[in-house]
């Protein structure tokens, strides 16, 4: 999708107005080198993109707050040399054009200009703790400010958490947003049809993850959004596996947990499905108890309910199916508070989706209950079940893993499933393997 500048400049505005006074300081990621002189593929920091979109490396925003508030970008200079190896750069002329900044400077300038606007400043925006090199950098300019005090200099007498006030606006998505996060689940949700069709007894955990990422390139995403997860029968049993090298047995379930990351904004999609196309009768009395939990959680997904409803939803189902099962023992109220479905079931039911795979934002309100969701929320749902062998539990449910994972928006009325495009029914999923 184009960028849409007048979305950003919305946002920074938006954090001017929740400022009031002082300055914000908002550095990208830095480059981080893989070995030697080679690096990990280079990804901006989600905070500092949210507000600039700009994604080149060595950058940071300022934002000054008060009687004339403006934006300030320090970048890269235009390097006709450097381009040569390591491709284009805007420049602090290109990035004022193209971005819509008030004023862009080279990131040489940066020590050089950043104590100018720091001094005599009533707050600092700024995110402590966050990157150690940020930290020492920004204590230097302050300690200069403070060598100054004898010639009326002041330094801000208050320092504010920037990305808090960020992660509140982070946690509504706009339209712009969703549609971004639509696209992304579209092409999550054909990878893992196209991992359907290309599972069978024999495979290679790796060669599905190669069919995704095929399927995530091809379709102009840029990156996964995190490690994928190819586990193959016991393997499902580990919640964050991702060694993805063991061969795909016949008779066994795969559990995949895969999504992508386009123009910044995460996918997040499970589906566990027969390697041979065809549930077992043990699989499938686990897998409809899975997906009933994860219906019933995403009907709890409405406005005003709390954040915490569809978790309690999908955790009464399974441990009411638990027990129908014969894996847990008493009434479901028992199980519930002795704890022992954790035994099967460890995990919550899901987390905000965006920028971040883990999207920013809290849990609960200030007064420490689960806040409520709102319109423009997004979140994931992903109830689970995972059986590992043990004595209390019966032999035909050993290693069988299954998590079901979607993508959801709260909307105005109730929620809209944005991740429906993959195959989740027994009835769908066979049908697709099976379909030559």
């Amino acid at each position: 999708m184009a960028i849409n500048l007048d979305e950003f400049r919305a946002r920074r505005e938006l954090l001017i107005k929740a400022m009031g006074e002082g300055v914000a300081i908002i550095p990208t990621s830095p480059e981080l080198v893989r070995n030697r002189d080679s690096h990990y593929p280079y990804r901006f920091d989600s905070y500092f993109y949210y507000l600039s979109a700009f994604k080149e490396p060595e950058s940071v925003l300022f934002i000054m707050a008060g009687a004339t508030p403006k934006t300030i970008l320090f970048c890269r200079d235009k390097d006709m040399e450097r381009e040569i190896w390591d491709g284009f750069r805007y420049g602090p002329n290109g990035a004022l054009a193209e971005f819509g900044f008030d004023e862009a400077y080279s990131i040489t300038k940066l020590d050089e200009i950043a104590p100018k606007l720091l001094a005599n400043q009533e707050k600092l925006f700024y995110s402590f703790g966050a990157e150690a090199v940020w930290d020492l950098r920004v204590n230097n300019w302050l300690n200069q400010l403070r060598s100054q005090a004898r010639t009326g200099v002041s330094v801000p007498n208050e320092v504010v958490d920037v990305r808090k006030c960020l992660d509140e606006m982070r946690l509504y998505k706009s339209a712009y947003e969703i549609e971004i996060m639509r696209h992304s689940s579209d092409i999550a949700a054909a990878a893992h049809q196209r991992a359907m069709q290309f599972v069978k007894p024999g495979v290679m955990e790796y060669e599905v993850e190669a069919e995704f990422l095929h399927e995530f390139y091809r379709r102009g995403a840029q990156s996964p959004a995190y490690t994928s997860i190819v586990a193959g029968g016991a393997n499902a049993c580990t919640l964050h596996y991702n060694q993805n090298n063991a061969k795909l047995s016949d008779g066994d379930l795969v559990l995949i947990d895969a999504g992508c990351e386009l123009d910044g904004y995460a996918s997040d999609i499970t589906r566990t499905f027969p390697i041979n196309g065809k549930f077992s009768s043990a699989q499938k009395d686990l897998y409809e108890l899975v997906l009933a939990s994860q219906s019933a959680a995403i009907a709890k997904v409405l406005p005003n309910a709390d954040w915490n409803a569809p978790h309690e939803a999908a955790l009464d189902v399974l441990i009411r199916g638990f027990i129908d099962l014969g894996l847990c023992k008493g009434s479901p109220d028992e199980v519930l508070e002795n704890g022992s479905y954790r035994q099967f079931y460890m995990h919550r039911t899901g987390h905000w989706l965006g920028l971040d795979v883990h999207d920013a934002g809290e849990y609960k309100d200030k007064q420490g209950g689960w806040r409520k969701l709102k319109k423009g929320m997004a979140l994931t749902v992903e109830p689970g079940c995972y059986v590992r062998p043990s004595e209390n539990v019966p032999e035909h449910f050993w290693n069988i893993g299954i998590r079901i994972e979607d993508d959801v928006v709260v909307t105005e009325t109730g929620s809209e499933v944005i991740t429906k495009a993959a195959p989740k029914t027994i009835l769908e999923i066979e049908a697709l393997m099976q379909d030559d």
